[in-house]
C-alpha cells in the first residue's frame, strides 16, 4: 500500500499585476497517484486555456495565466488530507 505523500514544500503568496501570469508551486514528499487538487477558493482548477497545471514528479506548479482582478482570493493545494494556501 501506498503511503500518503505529504506536502514538504508549502505555496508561497504571490502578487501579480492584471494581465500577469502568477505561478504558485508545491513540493511533496513523493510522486503519488493520489489525486492532488488545486482550488481558487472554493472552486477546484482544472487545466484549461486560463490555467495551466503542471506534475513533474513531486513537484505540481499552477499557472493562471493574464489574472484579472476577479482571480484574486486564496489558492489552495489538496493531496490526501494535506492542504497549502496562500
Amino acid at each position: 500500500k501506498e503511503s500518503a505523500a505529504t506536502i514538504v514544500e508549502m505555496l508561497k503568496d504571490v502578487t501579480s499585476y492584471e494581465g500577469e501570469d502568477a505561478v504558485f508551486e508545491c513540493r511533496l514528499s513523493q510522486e503519488t497517484t493520489q489525486d492532488a487538487q488545486w482550488f481558487l477558493g472554493d472552486v477546484p482548477l482544472q487545466s484549461n486555456e486560463m490555467n495551466e497545471i503542471r506534475v513533474q514528479g513531486a513537484h505540481h506548479t499552477l499557472i493562471l495565466r493574464k489574472v484579472t482582478l476577479e482571480d484574486c482570493g486564496p489558492i489552495s493545494f489538496k493531496v490526501g488530507q494535506h492542504t497549502s494556501a496562500a
